[in-house]
């Protein structure tokens, strides 16, 4: 099975210096016919205070590649990664294997440390000692265009 790592080709900070206000809907969305939004507008909702815990933590990166894609990070996804987040055992990381970005499920096992991928087709990597990995940071969203 091959092992992919995931190039990363931007990478941004967060800079929340402005709020942006979006109108936040309360009424459940019919997929049938249409109904009156407007009159079910309760509150307004900022995505910054609601996806970013630690704003000086926190970065985009871009994916590119499969590896995932059964945990539905598909290619051209942005990720929202915090650094601040201590990676737990079933967390997707953003980690980096001998110089190069991956993101992959971390898991533990007894003793044993794994980056797994959510793709049949790509094998696990077992963490080693004579591995250079640094687990980067924990994967909090993914934006996904539909």
């Amino acid at each position: 099975m091959p092992k992919e790592r995931i190039r990363v080709d931007e990478v941004w900070g967060f800079e929340g210096r402005k709020k942006l206000k979006i109108p936040l809907f309360t009424a459940r969305i019919s997929a049938g016919f249409p109904s009156p939004a407007d009159d079910f507008i309760d509150k307004t909702l900022d995505l910054n205070e609601f996806l970013i815990t630690h704003p000086s933590a926190t970065f985009f990166v871009r994916v590119e590649g499969t590896s995932m894609i059964d945990a539905h990070i598909h290619p051209g996804d942005i990720l929202i990664v915090d650094r601040a987040i201590e990676p737990a055992s079933g967390s997707v990381v953003i980690a980096i294997i001998d110089g190069e970005f991956t993101v992959k499920r971390f898991q533990r096992k007894g003793r044993k440390s794994y980056l797994l991928p959510e793709n049949p087709e790509f094998a696990p990597i077992e963490i080693r000692e004579n591995m250079t990995v640094e687990i980067w940071g924990v994967v909090t969203y993914v934006i996904h265009k539909v």
